[in-house]
């Protein structure tokens, strides 16, 4: 091989990688942006201490605000407290990579109806006698977009109920199940493109 074709062989093999970068960036391209998303979802898994707990939560935006919806099972009866956190990181065994509570405002720890709260303070499930949280809330403070979006944050399941009071996470005890908040598919969406205009 001449060191003519050597050279036009590196080129074409630079060229051909460089249109498989932006292909592959413009198919991801074609996703809305973070200001576009209207549906989330964090699929529960349980932690060191959370035995068998599970479940999976949507975030739907509404008129009305964010639609929180799901189920979680495998949690002892009562209540429990729930919250967004810092860090979509479920890492380590006990979750603590998910940080403390999501908030951006600096705020205290409060209930979800508080004035002043964390923004990550959804308050407190409650699990049956066969250990079944059905989730059906709506929350005005969390958001899917904008600079306090809880997309990418984590979502925490504790041991205990949360007292809405103590700082800074309501004495809820262990954290027994998380997650990590994604964008999920909204309805009317193909894979890999942007919403159907209406």
């Amino acid at each position: 091989m001449t060191r003519k074709s050597f050279a036009f062989a590196i080129a074409t093999g630079a060229a051909l990688v460089a249109l498989c970068a932006i292909g592959s960036w413009a198919q991801h391209a074609e996703v809305p942006a973070l200001g576009g998303v209207t549906k989330a979802v964090a699929v529960l898994h349980a932690t060191k201490k959370g035995g068998d707990v599970h479940g999976k939560i949507s975030f739907t935006q509404t008129p009305k605000g964010i639609l929180v919806e799901g189920t979680i099972e495998g949690l002892t009866p009562g209540l429990h407290g729930f919250h967004v956190h810092e860090f979509g990181d479920c890492g380590s065994d006990d979750a603590m990579s998910a940080g403390g509570h999501f908030n951006p405002t600096n705020m205290p720890h409060a209930g979800p109806h508080a004035d002043k709260r964390h923004v990550g303070d959804l308050g407190n499930i409650e699990a049956n006698d066969k250990g079944v949280a059905k989730i059906d809330l709506h929350d005005s403070a969390i958001t899917l977009s904008g600079a306090h979006s809880i997309i990418g944050r984590g979502l925490i399941v504790h041991a205990k109920a949360d007292d809405l009071k103590s700082a800074p996470a309501g004495a809820a005890g262990d954290r027994v199940a998380c997650g990590v908040i994604g964008v999920a598919k909204a309805a009317g969406m193909m894979s890999g493109t942007a919403p159907a205009k209406k």
